[in-house]
């Protein structure tokens, strides 16, 4: 297992849930943005939005997603990358954002995953985990 089995089941799921924390409260929503960059593994966000802010104070996230009756978390520290050829990667991944966002725009924002631990599990299969 390696972060190219986690960016194609993230991939493959089409939808996965970005838990986050709102003070002492997690706040869970559905996400659809995975994109490998230089090595990394990014996710896409615009700044206006709750889910940006609670990143920004506090980086410490959950990702879980299923597929075929496996399932995947990942835990991982989100790191802003704020360079425009960041954000125009991911944009060109998903030709569908840029009706919303634009690299420049001041909105969007991306992030990458950093000190990640993904396991990947099912009720059939011993959980198998790999970190990056």
């Amino acid at each position: 297992m390696n972060m190219e089995e986690v960016y194609q089941f993230l991939k493959d799921a089409e939808t996965y849930y970005l838990a986050t924390m709102d003070g002492d409260q997690p706040r869970v929503r559905p996400f659809g943005t995975i994109h490998m960059f230089e090595g990394k593994l990014y996710i896409q966000t615009g700044k206006v939005k709750d889910v940006s802010k609670q990143i920004m104070k506090n980086g410490k996230v959950e990702i879980c997603a299923m597929k075929d009756g496996d399932w995947l978390r990942v835990a991982a520290t989100l790191v802003e990358d704020d360079r425009t050829e960041a954000k125009a990667s991911l944009l060109d991944a998903y030709p569908s954002l840029k009706e919303m966002y634009a690299p420049d725009d001041g909105n969007t924002q991306v992030f990458y995953m950093k000190d990640a631990a993904a396991t990947f599990s099912s009720f059939t299969k011993e959980p198998k985990t790999v970190t990056f």
